[in-house]
């Protein structure tokens, strides 16, 4: 029986890509580069740094990586106090509290860093029905890499096949699927180009994983 949801944030809780989009873009013109679809579309999933080390790489950057993160935050900092476009995905709120009000545990486990987990989650209350957050800026592998998703499974105290994770990205729900985890892909107008194949159910409403529809899906 599921009785642990780890949650994405990004393209599955709140829709801040158009933000993330914008602060990157600005970024990229702050260091005259250009950045085609394709490689951006590539990095969905990865933290900033991350990114950010690719990038230098790609371009023969002499800035360092920590230089682009801290410009890309300066304008996503700015963008998230006056941009008016940031919201939640339309029916996640409904979802969530569905799976807190029959017991579940909840953890968020997103590439992206603490503070913008910590600024979401305050802006939008929902500190309330999470009993752990993961930031894969605060570990040593990023997703696609399974780590994030395997010490949120173990943070619930419950086994990974009594865990399910919601994702919308090519590289999280492959994490999702090297760490043996039952893994819901989101397809959403958010997330696009991304590829579902690995998950083990894709969905693109929400009503369809309401706890009384999956409670008993065979997680293993």
């Amino acid at each position: 029986m599921l009785k642990a949801v780890l949650f994405d944030m990004d393209g599955v809780i709140v829709d801040t890509e158009p933000l993330h989009r914008k602060a990157y873009f600005k970024m990229f013109d702050d260091f005259k580069i250009e950045v085609t679809e394709a490689l951006y579309n590539s990095f969905t999933g990865q933290s900033t740094i991350n990114i950010c080390k690719r990038l230098v790489n790609h371009f023969n950057l002499e800035n360092s990586p920590q230089e682009l993160v801290n410009t890309k935050r300066k304008h996503f900092k700015y963008l998230f106090q006056n941009d008016t476009e940031l919201a939640l995905i339309y029916g996640v709120l409904d979802l969530i509290k569905d799976y807190y009000n029959n017991g579940l545990k909840l953890v968020v486990a997103s590439s992206a860093s603490m503070p913008n987990i910590n600024r979401i989650f305050d802006r939008f209350d929902l500190n309330p029905y999470f009993m752990g957050k993961f930031s894969g800026a605060d570990l040593k592998n990023s997703k696609p890499h399974p780590e994030i998703f395997v010490k949120a499974a173990n943070h619930t105290g419950y086994e990974k096949r009594e865990c399910m994770v919601i994702e919308d990205s090519t590289n999280g729900i492959k994490a999702a699927y090297d760490a043996g985890i039952f893994c819901v892909g989101f397809k959403s107008p958010h997330s696009s180009n991304q590829d579902y194949s690995l998950a083990s159910k894709v969905i693109s409403d929400y009503d369809a994983i309401y706890y009384k529809k999956i409670k008993y899906l065979k997680t293993n």
